[in-house]
């Protein structure tokens, strides 16, 4: 009877335990097994047994934060640009508080030496491309600085946005990719379909359709950092063998490294959500709404009745061209009355950017 008592006690406390186990075990494993509303894994809406709402609240909060970086020379035109875009991030970043998610800044220089910036902007000193590998066509040399910070730089932040420095910040930018992929700016001349027997030397159809190649260029691009990692490498080898194949080299010309970059892309299945509000670019776009960026990759020309002027030598102008050897001189004229809005800011910013970054000038 003893013996009894003894084994019944026995079953009694291990069954104890193992419910115990089992519900210790299932409130901390994670729910691997898509389930409908789920994306990739990650549910939309609480299991059955709901998530406290102080932890459901700390998960939906939490910051992920992004590194921008702009890839540089140390020329005149691009220092100037530089010493702009970091100021409006500087002054972006702090106006989106602390629940802002731009991180760290770097400017990697790929001039292969220092520069008297090193103090003002965050810089990274990358080498440039054996001499001659480049072509004439210096954009190849982005792509191997990339490579370079990646493996050599201390990277606090999980993401990267790629940035360049003729951009301007004009509101504090959220992390935009979302669930593995990449957030990007879809530019209209980037059309893989239209190209799709050339991009075949280097996307071949065992890596699927065509269109699994997304019409971007590396920036503006918010990716995480360890999809850049296998990126860059494939990047630039793939720069590298497009300027040497005359066919890819003549089809894609000053754009060719933004076509690396999306092969790249596709060919380590990183896809992209296509972002229109990532930026904008005047004079073609006239008004900033809820956009994100200012490219001012195009000259504006205008008469002085506020026309559009494009191809000619406007009545006033702002070209960032017109300023590849010397600095644009501080408190630029505003546009006439009737250029749009876009142009407007753009020149407001570089005036508010030259007249408050000390010793402005070569």
């Amino acid at each position: 009877m003893g013996c009894g008592n003894f084994f019944f006690t026995l079953i009694i406390t291990f069954s104890v335990a193992l419910i115990t186990y089992n519900i210790i075990i299932s409130a901390n494993a994670p729910i691997k097994q898509e389930l409908p509303g789920s994306s990739q894994g990650v549910l939309s809406f609480d299991p059955i047994i709901k998530m406290p709402g102080n932890r459901k609240s700390a998960l939906t909060n939490k910051k992920r934060l992004f590194h921008t970086a702009v890839t540089a020379s140390d020329s005149v035109y691009n220092t100037w640009q530089s010493r702009v875009m970091y100021y409006w991030f500087k002054k972006m970043k702090k106006k989106g508080g602390i629940s802002c998610e731009m991180g760290g800044f770097t400017r990697i220089l790929h001039s292969g030496k220092p520069d008297k910036f090193m103090d003002e902007i965050p810089t990274f000193v990358a080498q440039p491309l054996p001499a001659g590998t480049d072509r004439g066509y210096i954009v190849l040399n982005r792509p191997w600085a990339f490579v370079q910070w990646l493996q050599q730089a201390d990277i606090k932040e999980d993401y990267i946005l790629m940035s360049e420095p003729d951009h301007i910040i004009v509101k504090p930018i959220p992390n935009l990719s979302r669930d593995g992929l990449g957030a990007a700016f879809p530019f209209f001349y980037i059309e893989p379909k239209k190209f799709e027997t050339i991009l075949r030397k280097f996307f071949p159809e065992s890596k699927g359709p065509i269109t699994n190649i997304d019409p971007i260029g590396n920036s503006p691009v918010i990716v995480g950092k360890e999809s850049l990692k296998k990126i860059a490498p494939t990047w630039m080898n793939v720069s590298l063998a497009m300027k040497k194949d005359p066919e890819a080299d003549k089809g894609f010309g000053w754009v060719l490294e933004m076509y690396a970059y999306a092969v790249a892309s596709a060919l380590h299945d990183v896809g992209n959500i296509l972002r229109k509000d990532f930026m904008i670019q005047p004079p073609w776009d006239t008004e900033i709404g809820n956009k994100y960026i200012i490219h001012y990759t195009y000259g504006c020309d205008y008469d002085m009745q506020g026309k559009l002027m494009y191809g000619k030598f406007g009545e006033w102008r702002f070209d960032k061209r017109s300023y590849d050897n010397v600095y644009p001189p501080r408190n630029l004229s505003l546009p006439p009355p009737g250029v749009p809005e876009s142009v407007v800011t753009l020149v407001k910013m570089v005036n508010e950017a030259s007249e408050n970054i000390p010793n402005w000038g070569p």
